[in-house]
């Protein structure tokens, strides 16, 4: 058996589709453009590349682009005011600052400064509250999970009932993703660096979510025949044959798993360009609670 490739790239195209044409009505309805603002500290060369995709992702969708890019010595304090500012300004709709911030910087701070209504990225204390408990929504889901999610959903993927197991348990991917599959009712297991028996637990699985950063660790005599397996991990592999040197690859073995899998997400071209898809979403629907529809 080889498994059905789950192809990231497309779904997150039919997505951003959606969105840029729920955007075009609402110019056409409304008058309104919404705009989404990144903050960006320092020169980081990834952070810089990842602002850059979102920019231009935000183009093609038609949302407006305000980009803020300050030195990396900046003070706390700056950062703070300028986050502020943003909340103020009514043509701003979702704020993204872009992480990690240096050393001196308090991310906690910073992240909790934005307003509830324009936290695109989903993080604020008050929305994984929501997320976390049953009979509340948050007004925004972590992009990653809720891509996650999507790419299930759209492949016919049965979460309700489905026994699903997370190999990690941070706050960005793994526990948001285990509480939105509980909301979906799934029976959720979250495994970590400690946990005994690790395959013993990922065997069960009927969906399996790999995002321990831990290269190719999840191997095809880990995997139940027939799973759908999620991988989330970015990792540098040595390949000579590359111009670079290396290739990218997962936190699963894909050449193994594919042979025993029902579904995977390729590594690139599975989870990743959901995540920026569903930032698009997510300024949308900022917008849409700015203009009370």
């Amino acid at each position: 058996m080889t498994a059905n490739i789950i192809d990231g790239t497309r779904i997150a195209g039919e997505i951003r589709q959606e969105v840029g044409e729920a955007v075009a009505a609402m110019k056409a309805e409304h008058g309104y453009t919404p705009g989404l603002a990144t903050v960006l500290v320092g020169d980081n060369p990834a952070s810089a590349t990842y602002v850059r995709m979102k920019q231009k992702a935000c183009a093609e969708a038609g949302i407006r682009s305000i980009g803020h890019n300050i030195p990396a010595d900046s003070l706390e304090s700056e950062v703070l005011e300028l986050v502020s500012s943003l909340n103020a300004d009514p043509e701003v709709n979702g704020i993204l600052v872009q992480l990690p911030l240096p050393d001196h910087i308090d991310e906690e701070a910073v992240l909790n400064t934005i307003d509830l209504e324009k936290d695109v990225d989903g993080f604020h204390p008050v929305n994984i509250g929501r997320l976390a408990m049953k009979g509340r929504d948050p007004l925004f889901i972590p992009c990653t999970p809720h891509g996650i999610i999507e790419l299930l959903k759209r492949s016919g993927v049965q979460l309700s009932g489905a026994e699903a197991v997370i190999v990690g348990r941070s706050n960005i991917v793994g526990l948001p993703v285990a509480m939105l599959l509980q909301k979906d009712n799934a029976t959720v297991t979250i495994c970590h660096s400690r946990t005994r028996d690790l395959g013993g637990h990922t065997r069960r699985a009927d969906i399996l979510v790999a995002a321990i950063g831990r290269r190719e660790m999840i191997t095809g005599d880990m995997v139940k025949p027939g799973a759908a397996v999620i991988d989330v991990g970015i990792n540098q592999k040595e390949d000579p044959t590359k111009k670079r040197g290396y290739r990218l690859v997962g936190d699963v073995d894909y050449d193994s798993v594919k042979e025993v899998a029902g579904a995977i997400t390729p590594v690139p071209g599975g989870v990743g360009p959901m995540t920026i898809a569903m930032l698009l979403g997510n300024t949308y629907r900022a917008a849409e609670i700015a203009l009370g529809i």
